[in-house]
């Protein structure tokens, strides 16, 4: 599954020594330590050779120490710029010189499904995987997220997060977010990765440089964990200190609509959500719950201002 110099038009191993590895410390009381914990490792890829570095945003948000790894062994302290909520990608500023070749960004709706692509991890060819674009689709996340077009690609990356998904071209088109298992042939399930397309990041990195985020309104946040049941919405879980755990909903309740109109897929639940206006918009849902129907009012918010913003030491 390692993929071989000779089977690509550009120079393979001068790629890969872009991906270096993201260690993040995050504080116990940070609001998102309970879900994804105080200690987080993946891979970050150096987009400018002024060490701005591109990952997977969940690797660093509230994160109070981030080390940089490269090479040999090399280790450096980097800065956490920015981390947009909608698309998932996050920003870092390595804090001491990294002498690696910059990955140059492509353009991710011109890979076609089938493309070979090198899913790339810190370490070089050992640490990534040659792969396909087995899929372009809308993925929804239990979490409040969609992408309207996400890149899923074959054989997975075991350590899939922040990896640099490199096209034929030997740019950038993706960076890694999840491993999903999907339907293959005769009934068995494979491992596949999701990936956030690079053509998100490009309308809003003059933005996560200058102020941090996307220069626009936040959309409205509830705190829930949501998943599809059939064609019903369940509500998997709540975040703490959420909307909709202040409002009462509760695991097992069934969203059946929102401001009148039906549901019956996350897509559907979240983008009605985002539709009814910016973060703080009071949210009207139809819940059932053991076999009884009700609406429950929730005060969404900005999901940003439950976080610590980044320290600079």
């Amino acid at each position: 599954m390692q993929p071989k110099p000779e089977d690509y038009d550009y120079d393979l191993d001068r790629a890969l020594s872009a991906v270096v590895g993201v260690r993040a410390l995050i504080p116990g009381d940070a609001f998102t330590a309970e879900t994804l914990g105080t200690e987080r490792a993946g891979n970050g890829v150096l987009i400018r050779s002024d060490g701005l570095v591109l990952t997977i945003g969940y690797l660093i948000t509230e994160a109070e120490t981030v080390w940089l790894s490269y090479g040999s062994g090399r280790v450096v302290p980097g800065h956490v710029l920015a981390y947009d909520q909608e698309t998932g990608f996050g920003l870092l500023q390595a804090l001491g010189r990294l002498d690696l070749p910059a990955l140059e960004l492509g353009s991710s709706s011109k890979a076609p499904i089938g493309e070979r692509v090198v899913v790339g991890g810190a370490g070089g060819r050992a640490r990534s995987v040659a792969a396909r674009i087995i899929a372009k689709q809308e993925f929804a996340g239990y979490w409040e997220y969609v992408l309207d077009e996400a890149i899923f690609t074959a054989p997975a990356h075991p350590n899939w997060g922040g990896t640099a998904v490199i096209g034929r071209g030997g740019d950038l088109i993706g960076i890694g977010s999840l491993q999903i298992q999907q339907a293959a042939a005769q009934r068995r399930l494979e491992d596949v990765n999701m990936v956030v397309p690079i053509d998100l990041l490009k309308p809003i990195l003059d933005d996560l440089l200058t102020i941090g985020r996307p220069n626009r309104p936040s959309r409205p946040w509830l705190g829930i964990y949501a998943t599809e049941i059939g064609n019903n919405v369940a509500i998997l879980g709540l975040a703490s200190r959420g909307p909709a755990q202040e409002a009462d909903l509760r695991a097992g309740d069934i969203v059946l609509g929102v401001a009148g109109t039906a549901v019956k897929d996350l897509a559907g639940l979240f983008r009605r959500i985002w539709s009814l206006g910016h973060a703080g918009v009071e949210v009207p849902l139809l819940i059932n719950r053991d076999g009884r129907t009700f609406e429950r009012q929730v005060r969404s918010t900005d999901r940003r201002r439950l976080l610590k913003g980044p320290v600079l030491h």
